[in-house]
């Protein structure tokens, strides 16, 4: 079974993290910051990837720690679930229209974590969430997961629209990577036999 359980515990956040990588994209995420919720709630609906995510972090202090520690966790538990990652595609890609925003994602669970990120958010702020988060996250995410992450908003001007696209954009290509290829289904996708 491609599924994990993580759990992280700081002195700054407590996180569980409960994944399935063949599941529906059935979700219950509970971090204490709404907004960052309903991205949590957008990527593991457009991957397939059933997700329930716990978190209990300094939020008197700000968003941050949460956020970061979060991203952690869930690259840890994609990591653990995918295990030799046997029969995964290995690749995937999407673009994604949302109104006025249109984002591009590319991704490559090669266990050489990588992140490029060309997405300008033009407020600082969606409600009271630091939109410069939405970067942190991916960062945690893409260097735990050991992801190769490009992601390249291509255009935009309302700041929920860009972060909403990437997050469904990169959860589209996350979709295409785990999944197991029938014409390949034993195999590691490397020539080198090893990811």
């Amino acid at each position: 079974m491609r599924q994990s359980t993580l759990t992280r515990s700081t002195a700054e956040t407590e996180i569980t993290v409960e994944i399935n990588l063949d599941g529906t994209g059935a979700y219950d995420n509970k971090t204490g910051v709404g907004f960052f919720d309903h991205m949590l709630d957008q990527l593991a609906r457009h991957s397939l990837i059933d997700m329930t995510i716990r978190a209990k972090g300094d939020l008197h202090i700000d968003d941050h720690h949460t956020v970061e520690d979060v991203g952690i966790t869930l690259g840890q538990a994609l990591n653990a679930a995918l295990g030799d990652k046997r029969g995964i595609r290995r690749y995937g890609a999407c673009i994604l229209p949302m109104d006025d925003a249109q984002v591009r994602t590319a991704l490559d669970l090669s266990a050489r974590p990588y992140l490029i990120w060309n997405v300008a958010m033009p407020t600082a702020k969606i409600g009271t969430f630091d939109t410069e988060l939405v970067r942190e996250f991916f960062q945690a995410f893409a260097t735990h997961g050991g992801i190769t992450l490009h992601v390249d908003m291509l255009h935009g001007f309302n700041s929920h629209h860009i972060a909403e696209a990437a997050f469904k954009s990169v959860a589209r290509a996350l979709r295409d990577a785990v999944e197991v290829d029938p014409r390949k289904s034993g195999d590691i996708p490397s020539t080198k036999g090893a990811l």
